[in-house]
């Protein structure tokens, strides 16, 4: 399902795209009954970078790439946007997305971690019943999201039982020799492997930031967490104006070079 490919000068994995129809038939019907939706969380009151969520990043809100993405992926029964401004449901709304309820204030502060959202939506489903099995939590701000990825992602949850599974990212430098700053003074966090060869050292991985599948039963909670991983290339934060900007160049020129499509 997986090789590898140098296509302008960059080492890539190519996934093979399915759709969720493929994912059942490639686990033999191990979940025929599956219902999936995807929940797209989208505050208003991003500091860091004002509206931030909808914001213009070449041509379109930015949230708008990651519903076109769970839209285009064919692996959901519904792609919601949870959102307490209006704004941000109208434009959600406009791009295909439904806002069947506002999120609420309790939810929406600077320090509502990303499973508080997730409770709130599992509490919506049961008050209206909804018989969804998975769900999939698309960040609003992740252009350099793939279908493949959202694909194979849901295919290692199934196949391999985990209760959730997450894209990640290799730390491109052994953060076994990382650094502890104390005014000028530099020390090694883990002097043991001071004369260690890189070759080694244990890789360590990052979150990239992008989605995380769940089961319903178990959402976040779980204690069988799973990955997949992805292309560096591929993940970007953008937390401040700067990471923006870089987020933009990037998307250009990957487009220039065709690594990443609209159709992506």
């Amino acid at each position: 399902m997986v090789a590898e490919k140098r296509e302008n000068g960059l080492l890539l994995k190519i996934n093979k795209p399915i759709t969720l129809n493929d994912a059942r038939q490639m686990t033999k019907n191990k979940y025929i009954n599956t219902t999936n939706l995807c929940i797209i969380p989208a505050r208003g009151g991003s500091k860091r970078i004002p509206r931030k969520n909808i914001k213009d990043f070449l041509g379109k809100p930015i949230i708008a790439y990651s519903i076109e993405a769970a839209l285009k992926s064919e692996l959901f029964d519904e792609v919601m946007v949870s959102t307490d401004d209006e704004e941000i449901a109208e434009i959600a709304r406009q791009y295909g997305a439904a806002v069947p309820f506002m999120r609420s204030a309790q939810s929406s502060t600077d320090y509502a971690p990303l499973v508080a959202v997730v409770d709130e939506a599992v509490i919506w489903l049961d008050q209206t019943k909804n018989t969804c099995t998975h769900l999939c939590i698309i960040l609003p701000t992740a252009p350099f999201i793939l279908q493949r990825n959202i694909a194979d992602a849901y295919h290692v949850m199934i196949e391999k039982d985990f209760d959730s599974v997450r894209p990640v990212v290799q730390f491109s430098y052994p953060i076994q020799r990382a650094f502890r700053l104390t005014g000028h003074t530099v020390d090694m966090m883990m002097p043991e492997h001071l004369k260690t060869r890189t070759q080694d050292l244990e890789p360590a991985y990052h979150d990239a930031g992008q989605f995380y599948w769940m089961t319903r039963e178990k959402t976040l909670h779980g204690p069988n967490r799973g990955a997949l991983i992805i292309d560096d290339i591929l993940a970007q934060d953008i937390d401040s104006e700067n990471d923006w900007l870089v987020a933009e160049m990037k998307y250009r020129f990957l487009l220039e070079k065709g690594i990443i499509t609209q159709k992506t």
